[in-house]
């Protein structure tokens, strides 16, 4: 399965293992990810793709990722957690 900017993604190694993301920017096998707390647009996370797992079909407005205002990070963090509980009850 390929991950595309926007896309939810499962960390599956690093410190970073288990937490949600959404992918800021590719860079051929990186990723840059971002979670609108720790890591908000202005200051990403470099991660290589084999340690990511996409979490969901639905994806983040790549429109709004070209933003750089606290408010996308805002919507970064309401998006996420709202996946996170449909990843959670998912998978138990």
């Amino acid at each position: 399965m390929s991950i595309f900017e926007g896309d939810v993604v499962l960390a599956t190694a690093g410190k970073e293992k288990g937490n949600l993301f959404i992918v800021w920017k590719m860079d051929g096998k990186f990723c840059f990810l971002v979670d609108g707390k720790r890591l908000k647009i202005t200051n990403p996370k470099k991660k290589s793709v084999k340690h990511l797992k996409k979490a969901s079909k639905i994806a983040f407005p790549t429109e709004k990722l070209s933003e750089k205002e606290e408010k996308v990070n805002a919507e970064i963090r309401k998006f996420l957690k709202e996946r996170k509980i449909y990843v959670e009850t998912r998978c138990h």
